[in-house]
């Protein structure tokens, strides 16, 4: 019976799969031409808060780079790009720090999931200031 649905379903299921990853790049990106830049912004933010807090600099910058990408690309999807919220760039950049601390993983104080939030609302908050700041 097994080798009957084997035979059945796997080649339908690989068939879809591969269709799904080859029309994945078709889709148009949420991020800006600055996603880059975000991107920085959001790197030297989470490194002063690894710098502030005594966590891993390295590790905290990555998380910050992320979370400033998350950004860029949240305020990418809005009509206006200019008219940008701090409450939703924080909350964007603290959950984008927090999954990244998941995928990253690490022990002690510094991976706990309040941390990396606090983390990434920093790096959110940064580009957001960053942004709001720069002439046009």
């Amino acid at each position: 019976m097994k080798k009957i649905l084997k035979r059945a379903f796997l080649p339908s299921f690989m068939a879809a799969s591969l269709a799904s990853i080859t029309l994945l790049p078709a889709q148009p990106a949420a991020a800006d031409r600055r996603v880059v830049e975000d991107s920085l912004v959001g790197a030297g933010a989470g490194a002063v808060t690894g710098l502030l807090t005594g966590c891993n600099v390295l590790r905290n910058a990555a998380k910050g780079a992320v979370a400033g990408a998350a950004v860029n690309g949240a305020n990418g999807l809005r009509r206006n790009p200019r008219n940008r919220n701090v409450a939703q760039d924080a909350l964007v950049g603290a959950g984008a720090s927090t999954l990244t601390g998941v995928v990253i993983g690490g022990r002690g104080r510094c991976n706990r999931p309040l941390n990396n939030a606090v983390n990434g609302a920093a790096s959110g908050t940064a580009v957001h200031i960053w942004r709001n700041n720069r002439r046009r």
